[in-house]
């Protein structure tokens, strides 16, 4: 089993999914995957990511770690929190736009 990545970057990044995660709960009335499974699920894929502290943003990475079903849920919660985000946590998505642009991961 993989070590659990546990560094500064991968705790700032399940943050911003934590966050992320719960302002399109507290805005969706039906989903199809429930909040708390939901945040289980993205903490111990970045917990358990392959590029741990070196990783990019993961609409960068070349891996695509999740489940489909997942997938397409992160995709809604990312459209409908990626511009919220900007006003309720500035720094913590301006440095997860950074990390993203400077990055790149070497399959």
């Amino acid at each position: 089993m993989r070590q659990k990545n546990t560094g500064p970057v991968i705790m700032e990044e399940i943050r911003l999914m934590e966050v992320m995660i719960q302002v399109y709960y507290a805005a969706q009335v039906e989903t199809d995957i429930p909040e708390e499974r939901m945040l289980n699920y993205a903490r111990t894929r970045l917990e358990f990511c392959q590029f741990g502290e070196e990783k990019t943003t993961c609409q960068r990475c070349p891996v695509h770690c999740y489940q489909p079903k997942y997938r397409e849920q992160m995709k809604k919660v990312m459209r409908y929190s990626g511009p919220r985000m900007l006003v309720r946590h500035p720094i913590l998505t301006i440095k997860h736009g950074y990390r993203g642009f400077i990055r790149k991961v070497e399959q």
